[in-house]
């Protein structure tokens, strides 16, 4: 094989990963950008019309009503998610029975589709045939209204988010726990410490990464909350489960603003962006 041949295979080598790159990851986001000072129906030529759709931002209350929803949700899903998700990935990193099975069977409802899920969990939390109210009302209890009620539409959403969610952090702090030397606990037993004591001194301060990265993680897989709110509600009642997503959407494929879609893509992963520092510089104290 000669000089020629070796500079060019490993581009060839990485010429399916390159051309997937520009494709589908670079061309969407300049496309995007030259959208944001356009106004755009995909039927019409596109039309410049400056930074009209940046100001508009600024004043679109649908929108900012969205982003506080999100927020809202974010709020519930966050701190719930990691409370179950350390609390029962500490049980399962004990020696119980039947471990690998509760192991998979929590995992189970990530790999399903979040379509699927949401039909279920809207069955579940039907008003008149739900589940949940025929227990309630089965011991003398009314019914709640979960998904439409404004009060209770976003925590069940942020319920059932979690409920499908959890498994994948259970296994990260699974990992996380484990790497935790025994030295540490064997010297806080000779110290007489309790349970709680070795957990907040020693568990939590030795998984601080694996928070850090769950946290993360649910908060980029928070903000994207699109699937169940459209399947569930359709961001109703009242715009109470109105996501940003949703509304981003609704603006491409609904009312074909393609322009103020983009913009409204941009602005929303910049609030993320900045979010995301925030949150680590907090973690990280």
């Amino acid at each position: 094989m000669n000089i020629r041949h070796k500079t060019i295979l490993p581009w060839l080598l990485v010429s399916p990963y390159i051309i997937h790159l520009l494709v589908f990851v670079a061309f969407p986001i300049l496309f995007s950008l030259v959208l944001t000072f356009n106004k755009w129906n995909i039927i019409s030529p596109m039309e410049y019309i400056g930074l009209s759709n940046y100001s508009r931002i600024l004043h679109d209350r649908q929108f900012w009503k969205a982003v506080g929803n999100t927020l809202i949700f974010l709020s519930i899903h966050i701190p719930l998610q990691i409370i179950v998700a350390i609390s029962l990935a500490e049980i399962l990193n004990q020696k119980i029975k039947l471990r690998p099975f509760f192991r998979g069977a929590f995992f189970l409802p990530v790999i399903v589709s979040g379509v699927v899920v949401s039909i279920l969990w809207q069955q579940l939390l039907g008003f008149d045939t739900g589940i949940f109210n025929r227990m309630l009302t089965s011991i003398g209890l009314g019914r709640i209204g979960w998904l439409i009620d404004p009060n209770w539409a976003m925590p069940s959403i942020a319920i059932m988010a979690t409920w499908k969610n959890v498994g994948l952090y259970i296994v990260l702090f699974l990992v996380g726990l484990q790497t935790v030397p025994k030295a540490y606990y064997e010297a806080a037993d000779i110290e007489g410490a309790t349970k709680w004591q070795k957990f907040w001194h020693i568990t939590l301060p030795m998984i601080n990464p694996t928070i850090f990265m769950v946290v993360i993680l649910s908060t980029i897989g928070g903000f994207s909350l699109f699937i169940e709110p459209y399947v569930m509600t359709g961001g109703g009642p009242l715009n109470s489960t109105l996501s940003a997503v949703l509304y981003i959407y609704k603006q491409a494929f609904f009312y074909y603003h393609m322009g103020y879609s983009a913009t409204l893509g941009i602005f929303f992963a910049m609030i993320i962006l900045f979010v995301i520092i925030i949150q680590k510089k907090f973690i990280e104290k």
